[in-house]
């Protein structure tokens, strides 16, 4: 149980970051706009988060990117031959949003599916 409300905490401030990177970079959001923001979504103090953005443009946006090629990765080195990229890309967008636990066991039973 503590496992699962740490990984949900998790995706939560990766989410939020996600959030404060695109406010901050593509809507204009000033620092005390986007550290507040932060502090209302999450539990700890926005400051160091906020200011790193500022500085670092999309690098939190970075992690779910990476995250979801490590999924292609995957499906490639399991499926070979028979990996399909329209096929993947049809599964991760088949749903719409989700958190990325639940896409990677969506990955899981396509490539189960294709084997």
């Amino acid at each position: 149980m503590q496992y699962l409300i740490f990984s949900l905490q998790s995706e939560l401030y990766r989410a939020v970051r996600l959030v404060v990177d695109t406010g901050i970079h593509y809507k204009g959001w000033t620092r005390e706009e986007a550290i507040k923001y932060y502090n209302e979504n999450t539990r700890i103090s926005g400051v160091n988060e906020v200011d790193r953005m500022i500085v670092w443009p999309g690098q939190a946006c970075a992690y779910k990117i990476g995250e979801i090629e490590l999924l292609r990765h995957k499906a490639m080195a399991e499926l070979g031959d028979s990996f399909d990229i329209k096929e993947l890309h049809d599964v991760i967008l088949m749903d719409g949003n989700m958190p990325l636990k639940i896409l990677e066991k969506q990955v899981d039973e396509y490539i189960l599916y294709k084997k």
